[in-house]
């Protein structure tokens, strides 16, 4: 029997918000949620999909949403929630948060260029990156394109973070989407094999198809590919259903959705 799984991609938000922010990102984009975004409805999710840990990523757009950000992520730890704090690139001694995050247990942070304003080669960015590289905590990056901005938007492109990442060389990044959302022949050429990366499989596999996502999954290595949803954007039980469909045989598909994920966060 396979090990309960690991995803390392889910959003959910606070129950006073998270009506309102489903609703206004549906209303941003062609699909809807298949969950209330709420940590209850996640739960509820994980039990029925066989998920052992949900890791939920949080963005702040607003370097004011730190603080609290912070404290939601403390509140709803517990052992099948692993929470990714966020900082944003304007706030003010971006170290001092960095610290305070590592300090309380946390594994990572989680960035996004375009809800960010920020590119991910961007030397402004070289003092919070340092930070993490020092703290040992995971930036996993949205990457590729998103679809409320136009696609030539290329701040979180692949080929950003593969300049970005020599110049830290034990920064461990969770790069998303299978390297870069609909960009995924940008990412097969800037970032397979490139040591410190590891590739999540949210929201990509149905859509740039099994031949390929295997090819490229072998390419990187399976060792650093790590199961991911983007729940509540897609189903748990579906993700790994299409996981299972791929044609991995046992010993890769365990380590893409429980082993790889469990290696990172150290359970």
């Amino acid at each position: 029997m396979p090990k309960p799984a690991i995803d390392m991609h889910v959003h959910a938000f606070p129950d006073s918000l998270a009506g309102r922010a489903i609703e206004a990102l549906e209303a941003a984009c062609p699909w809807q949620a298949v969950g209330d975004g709420t940590v209850a409805d996640l739960l509820a999710s994980m039990g029925a999909s066989g998920i052992d840990v949900s890791a939920v990523f949080t963005i702040a757009t607003r370097p004011d949403q730190v603080e609290g950000i912070l404290r939601w992520c403390e509140d709803i730890r517990c052992d099948r929630i692993e929470p990714f704090a966020s900082v944003h690139p304007e706030t003010p001694e971006p170290e001092r948060w960095i610290e305070r995050i590592a300090a309380g247990g946390f594994k990572g942070i989680k960035l996004h260029p375009m809800y960010q304003d920020f590119a991910i080669d961007e030397r402004r960015m070289d003092r919070l990156y340092a930070a993490c590289q020092d703290t040992g905590l995971i930036v996993a990056f949205h990457c590729g394109q998103d679809i409320g901005y136009p696609p030539d938007d290329d701040r979180a492109g692949a080929a950003r973070l593969a300049n970005m990442l020599p110049r830290w060389p034990g920064l461990r990044v969770i790069s998303s989407h299978m390297g870069g959302w609909r960009a995924w022949g940008a990412a097969e050429t800037h970032l397979l094999g490139m040591p410190n990366v590891w590739l999540d499989t949210s929201f990509s596999l149905e859509e740039m198809g099994a031949a390929r996502a295997v090819r490229m999954m072998r390419r990187h290595g399976l060792d650093r590919v790590i199961f991911g949803t983007d729940w509540p954007w897609r189903s748990q039980d579906a993700g790994l259903a299409f996981l299972h469909g791929l044609g991995l045989s046992a010993a890769e598909e365990q380590a893409v959705r429980n082993s790889n994920a469990a290696s990172l966060l150290g359970l």
